[in-house]
């Protein structure tokens, strides 16, 4: 007799896949320190993006162990630890990958920078972060350079390149923490769309509030997709739910962004949406598991 193993459900029943979690301990910016400015940091946008009750939910992740609980206890598949490279902070990949080692769970995504390390020091960390560490994609962020950038930059594209040979998705920042505004917009994301197809382009914060202007590129391309994360909850963001009901069924994610909202939460207030029942299943498991390469079952 044959026994398929089942992957982990929530207490509303659903496989769910969380693209942008991270434990506190991984940095001061997500509250690590007790009574840290970091700390200060993190309760402040737990509340401002909506999170209920207590502020400091996120102090149990401050050890391996807590993060681990967390991640288990909200019933998750699997949990996506993002990588950090820009000037103002680095998540090295070593560290990364020291945090889901061993623990099936949890998936980790590298960073590089191409302006900071030089285009072959990129690309070498690429391969590494891949091949070497088992890191299942990589993070740029252009808007949070120095000096800020759009990512059809030309010192992201054999950054595009080799991610497209290896088959790996890239994710990129945006959203309102963009230190300029004006480069939190969509429209230059197109051009890389355009100029590489077989990529997959993965907008973390959905470029909020700039909705309808997202929807529209990924409307035109279908290798990008968004991740709004925490930001699904603010003001405008109705016009993700009609698209993931119609066209944007296959590119839309589920994230909490943890430690900045409970895991928990996130998925009851996900499921308050108003998503179609017939496509829940894709937005919190299956685009998940389809782009990271994972198990449809």
């Amino acid at each position: 007799m044959t026994t398929t193993l089942q992957a982990p459900r929530t207490a509303s029943g659903h496989r769910v896949i969380d693209m942008r979690c991270r434990p506190a301990y991984l940095h001061d910016f997500f509250g690590a320190t007790p009574d840290s400015p970091g700390e200060g940091v993190a309760r402040w946008l737990n509340r401002r993006v909506g999170a209920r009750g207590d502020d400091l939910h996120f102090a149990r992740s401050r050890t391996p162990e807590g993060f681990l609980a967390e991640v288990r206890d909200a019933g998750l598949s699997h949990a996506v630890v993002v990588g950090r490279h820009t000037p103002g902070q680095h998540l090295p990949n070593d560290t990364i990958h020291q945090i889901v080692q061993g623990h099936p769970e949890l998936i980790g995504i590298g960073a590089v920078d191409p302006a900071l390390q030089g285009t072959e020091a990129a690309l070498a960390e690429v391969e590494r972060a891949v091949r070497t560490l088992g890191l299942a994609g990589i993070d740029l962020e252009p808007g949070f350079g120095v000096p800020a950038r759009h990512p059809d930059d030309p010192v992201y594209f054999p950054i595009y390149d080799l991610a497209q040979d290896l088959g790996i998705p890239i994710f990129l920042m945006s959203g309102p923490t963009t230190p300029d505004l004006r480069y939190n917009d969509p429209a230059p994301l197109a051009q890389v769309a355009q100029a590489f197809p077989r990529l997959r382009l993965v907008a973390y914060h959905g470029y909020w509030p700039n909705v309808q202007q997202a929807i529209g590129v990924a409307f035109r391309y279908e290798n990008i997709s968004l991740v709004p994360d925490m930001y699904l909850f603010q003001p405008g963001t109705q016009a993700y739910v009609e698209a993931a009901n119609s066209f944007l069924g296959e590119q839309f994610l589920f994230g909490s962004s943890y430690p900045f909202r409970p895991i928990g939460q996130t998925i009851e207030d996900f499921l308050a949406l108003g998503f179609r029942d017939d496509v829940v299943e894709q937005l919190l498991y299956g685009n998940a598991a389809r782009l990271l390469a994972l198990p449809a079952a």
